[in-house]
């Protein structure tokens, strides 16, 4: 397929997960995506997997993979001026530029919006931060946990009162769900520019991130002047709600349209009694008697394992579903059918399992590529930027280029 961002070209000066995992959905649908990395020290990213704390396969980052698929990489020191001067001979090609350092960094580096704009004046400027570009922690450092897991709430509010810590976020939550939001807003600056001429800033933190994804919690308790999350919730629907199963699993029903779901959910259960019963009868009767309901319902759940529902249940076709584990997920032919799971062939031969972008166009999915090496195209990048054999050999003597 033709990819939706054919012919853009990204330059990416950014490490960790953010704005990389950003520039790897736009790289999937055809971006042409550059990342700059230390010539000696490469994305600190790669040291996760060297450190032990990710995983890997025969020596491949799955961290890197999955967040930097389909980039080019070079090496560059962009500290030094022969590097900050190659940086700027990018940039002037460049439709997009997009970043995670700091301000001071920024500034420091010579990597500020300004200074981006002089060599090339349409360039769409992207920054990613940890709290956003104003206020009195305007420019202070931080990471997805942080950020976008403490700071907004969103901990607090998954953690049961009397637990000993806090819930903890699962690997990259906030650095994924930011990136969707940078991606987002880099596709729109792109519309803007072709259709009146006009260059954006465009700014996405963490906090801001982790606000619209518990915008309910934040709203509702502005709205009720408390903590939402600590409100008792009665089950006023109890096939809404969450089942055990005969060996300690669960299933979850969502059955908003109560009435509509309570016979055949009763028949499939084969309990034909409790669509008869008349505290039963109607959706306030069940919500009226919701203790009782809910007893008779996870008494039924408890009768039978995970896999005899799965199956008892697979006809009905309301909202529900089982409470899956992550290896169940790899293995679900909902998620194989549609391709959100799948293989690349590795430059060492093997195959990493990847999660697709959670977007299709003309309902067909991009090929993902590999991850690049640290480096691994810092030759062709000169080449193209006009740079011969000698001044590369020079540039990769004083320590400029890697």
């Amino acid at each position: 397929m033709d990819g939706i961002f054919e012919g853009v070209r990204v330059l990416e000066v950014a490490t960790w997960t953010f704005v990389p995992a950003a520039a790897a959905v736009l790289a999937d649908f055809g971006a042409d995506v550059v990342k700059v990395e230390h010539p000696l020290r490469g994305d600190p990213q790669r040291g996760l997997s060297t450190g032990g704390i990710t995983p890997t396969l025969d020596g491949v980052s799955v961290t890197m993979e999955q967040t930097n698929r389909g980039k080019r990489s070079v090496g560059l020191d962009i500290a030094r001026p022969e590097g900050r001067a190659l940086l700027l001979e990018m940039a002037a090609r460049c439709d997009v530029f997009m970043t995670s350092f700091l301000p001071g960094n920024r500034a420091k580096l010579g990597i500020e919006l300004d200074d981006i704009r002089a060599v090339n004046p349409d360039v769409i400027y992207v920054r990613a931060d940890a709290v956003g570009p104003a206020g009195p922690d305007a420019g202070k450092p931080g990471y997805d946990m942080s950020a976008f897991w403490a700071r907004s709430g969103i901990a607090h509010a998954l953690t049961e009162e009397g637990a000993e810590r806090p819930t903890r976020q699962r690997p990259g939550f906030g650095d994924k769900t930011g990136a969707m939001n940078l991606a987002f807003g880099v596709a729109a600056a792109l519309y803007r520019r072709a259709t009146t001429g006009t260059p954006s800033e465009v700014d996405v933190s963490l906090l801001a991130t982790a606000l619209w994804v518990n915008s309910s919690d934040v709203v509702y308790s502005k709205a009720i002047g408390g903590d939402f999350s600590r409100r008792e919730v009665k089950v006023p629907n109890p096939i809404s709600h969450v089942y055990r199963t005969a060996d300690d699993r669960w299933i979850a029903l969502l059955m908003l349209e109560s009435d509509r779901w309570w016979g055949p959910l009763c028949r499939h259960l084969g309990r034909d009694g409790l669509a008869a019963d008349p505290r039963f009868a109607t959706a306030a009767d069940r919500t009226r008697n919701s203790a009782e309901c809910v007893a008779e319902l996870a008494a039924a759940f408890g009768s039978a394992t995970l896999a005899e529902w799965r199956e008892r249940l697979g006809p009905l076709k309301g909202p529900w579903e089982p409470v899956q584990t992550l290896p169940e997920v790899l293995d679900d032919p909902q998620v194989t059918a549609n391709g959100y799971v799948t293989d690349v062939k590795h430059p060492t031969g093997q195959d990493i399992t990847l999660v697709r972008a959670p977007v299709r166009f003309d309902g067909r999915q991009p090929e993902l590529r590999p991850a690049p090496e640290a480096a691994a195209h810092t030759e062709e990048v000169l080449l193209e930027l006009g740079r011969d054999w000698p001044e590369i050999a020079r540039l990769k003597e004083i320590g400029a280029i890697a």
